[in-house]
C-alpha cells in the first residue's frame, strides 16, 4: 500500500439522542445523505456484521467491511484507498470517530469533514 501511516482520534458535541446518532451511522439512506461528496456502490438497508461496501471520492475507491455494530459503535474495517480502520463511537450528545491507517489520502482533514457534515445533518433533523 503507497501512503503514510495516519491516525486521528475526534469528539465533537452534537445536539442529538444516541438513537438519532446510531440510525445516521448504520441506516444506508441517512448515511448517504450526510457523507457527500462520497458515492456508495452496493450499500443499501442497515449495516449488519459481515456487510461489505464500497465508497469512492473521485477516482479513488474504499471498500469497508462492516466488523462490529453495536449499540454505541460501529467498526469498519477499510482496504483498497485507505488500509485501516475506522471506529465510531457516540451516547447522548458526544460522537467519536477513531480513524487509522496507511493512504495518500489527508485522513485527518476527510474525517474531520466527515464529523461536521454528521452534526450539521443530525442539526437539521432535529430541527
Amino acid at each position: 500500500m503507497l501512503g503514510s501511516f495516519q491516525q486521528s482520534n475526534l469528539r465533537i458535541e452534537v445536539d442529538a439522542k444516541e438513537e438519532a446518532i446510531r440510525e445516521s451511522l448504520i441506516e444506508s439512506d441517512r448515511l448517504k445523505q450526510w457523507m457527500w461528496p462520497q458515492n456508495f456502490t452496493s450499500l443499501s438497508g442497515q449495516l449488519n456484521t459481515g456487510d461489505t461496501f464500497i465508497s469512492s471520492i473521485g477516482l479513488i475507491e474504499i471498500e469497508h467491511q462492516v466488523e462490529l455494530v453495536g449499540d454505541n459503535c460501529l467498526r469498519l474495517l477499510l482496504s483498497k484507498g485507505i488500509d485501516g480502520y475506522h471506529e465510531w463511537s457516540w451516547g447522548d450528545g458526544w460522537l467519536q470517530s477513531r480513524l487509522e491507517g496507511v493512504s495518500m489520502l489527508p485522513l485527518n482533514l476527510g474525517q474531520t469533514f466527515s464529523l461536521f457534515r454528521l452534526r450539521q445533518y443530525l442539526n437539521t433533523k432535529s430541527t
